[in-house]
């Protein structure tokens, strides 16, 4: 997200990049509270909803503005992390979720959804050597049986929205991985006339 974001400011394209949770500062608190296993453990529906009131402040605040003023909007997660970590992997729900989330966003959704997909043991290796010794987050230390529903709960939306999904091999370079999304993001861009190279 970082390298697209400095490839379309490079191109004249105005952008912004965020995240949830934590894309505004009462996210960054409410991060804290959901990742931080030091807070010891959140009930799911808690989960759910503490995810759900960083979203609606992030979207008011921040995302449409931000696509008000005609820029181009990166977020690292959205709605569909709610529908799998929550509504999925959880067990609260798809359905419930979803409405949640249209709730929270007055109906918002992402043009395109990149899933850098990964093995579950592929990627929790990497989260390890991330963190270098470092504690993990509440999230990363669920068992390794959790982040395998993940990843096929997110695969799953996948193949429900082949035309907003694009999935991409997490296991390929960085370097073909960065083109390969900047080809995605060209082909959005050209559609919505932003593009014109």
């Amino acid at each position: 997200a970082k390298r697209l974001f400095t490839w379309l400011e490079s191109q004249g394209i105005p952008a912004l990049l965020t995240r949830e949770p934590g894309g505004t500062l009462l996210g960054k608190r409410i991060r804290e509270l959901l990742l931080n296993p030091s807070e010891g453990p959140v009930s799911d529906r808690a989960e759910l909803l503490l995810y759900q009131a960083d979203r609606a402040h992030h979207v008011a605040t921040h995302i449409l503005p931000a696509l008000k003023a005609g820029k181009v909007v990166l977020c690292d997660r959205y709605v569909d992390s709610s529908v799998v970590y929550q509504g999925i992997c959880r067990g609260l729900g798809k359905a419930q979720t979803e409405a949640l989330n249209r709730f929270s966003t007055g109906g918002l959704k992402p043009d395109c959804v990149v899933l850098l997909d990964i093995p579950a043991e592929a990627g929790m290796a990497r989260v390890r050597a991330r963190s270098q010794g470092a504690a993990l987050d509440r999230m990363e230390t669920e068992k390794l049986v959790f982040h395998k529903k993940v990843r096929s709960g997110f695969l799953q939306l996948a193949r429900e929205k082949p035309s907003r999904y694009v999935v991409l091999d997490a296991r390929k370079s960085e370097t073909r991985l960065e083109t390969a999304i900047r080809e995605v993001a060209k082909a959005k861009l050209k559609r919505r006339g932003i593009w014109t190279l």
